[in-house]
This record gives structure tokens, C-alpha cells and sequence, in this order.
């Protein structure tokens, strides 16, 4: 069994909260929901130019290979409102800064992969890959520290 948690970031701290919670955090904020070490979803409000969604892992379509899992994921997009987001928490406005940091987290973001194409650790080595290729907690800590944000207790 995977890893399972969701955490909100009000612009100071990290609250372990339940999924299905709803949002009273005033804006700007950021959750985390992880499920099952495979799927990291990323909510983000003000979402800027992006939806406001981004997964890290896998995305739902992809790993439950059902386009009805979620709707389709736009990497480019989501990492234009992330960076966004970034910009508006820590005050950044350079161009040149924002460029290279949308290039970053856009290294962190999963894409939808039509079925035939995923490569569900076939005959892989897994002694090969990084841990942040098998557990999304591993990647989502990074991701979090791509964003300069702290890591919530649980991953620590």
C-alpha cells in the first residue's frame, strides 16, 4: 500500500486536511493530495493563466487509463499558473527569474499518456530509477522545494 495524504498551504503552513475538505483558506494557497505513492494533484489558487490543477506522478487519465479520470492536463499551461502562483507568494516579478522557474516546475509536471504508451515498470530495473520515479512523495518534496515552499511534517 502507497502513501495517501492531502495538505494545505495558506501562504505560512502546512494543515493535513481531508481530501473532500472544502477551501476556506483565503487566498493565496496550495494543496498537495497524494494517493496511493503514484499521484500527486496539485491545486493552486489564484491559478493566474493555468486551471488551477497540475499532478506530479501520474495523471488520473493516465493511470486509471480513463479520459473520464480527469480532464485533460495542458503541462505548458499549468506551469505558466504555477509560476504564477510562485511570483505572487514570494514577491517575484524579474522576467528572466520567472522564465527559468516555469522551466523547472514544468520538468515536475505529468502529462496525460495514452494507454499503450505507459510503461508500467516493465521488466525495469527498478534499482535503476530515482526514488522520485517510484514514490510521488519523493517528487512532490522536490517540487515543493522547486516552488521554495516547506515540506509538511508528514514527509519529513
Amino acid at each position: 500500500m502507497g502513501f495517501f495524504g492531502t495538505y494545505f498551504y495558506d501562504g505560512v503552513r502546512w494543515q493535513e486536511r481531508e481530501p473532500d475538505q472544502e477551501q476556506d483558506l483565503a487566498e493565496p494557497w496550495l494543496m498537495v493530495n497524494i494517493y496511493d505513492s503514484d499521484i500527486a494533484t496539485v491545486i493552486y489558487q489564484p491559478t493566474g493563466p493555468g486551471a488551477g490543477v497540475a499532478y506530479l506522478g501520474y495523471t488520473p487519465r493516465t493511470y486509471f487509463e480513463d479520459p473520464e479520470a480527469s480532464a485533460p492536463t495542458d503541462v505548458e499551461r499549468e506551469a505558466a499558473g504555477l509560476v504564477s502562483w510562485w511570483s505572487h507568494v514570494h514577491g517575484v516579478a524579474d522576467g528572466a527569474e520567472r522564465e527559468v522557474k516555469e522551466r523547472e516546475l514544468r520538468a515536475y509536471l505529468a502529462e496525460d499518456i495514452a494507454p499503450e504508451d505507459v510503461e508500467w515498470d516493465e521488466e525495469e530495473d527498478v534499482d535503476q530509477l530515482d526514488d522520485a520515479e517510484i514514490f510521488v512523495e519523493v517528487k512532490t518534496v522536490r517540487f515543493l522545494g522547486a516552488l521554495d515552499l516547506p515540506v509538511p511534517d508528514a514527509f519529513l
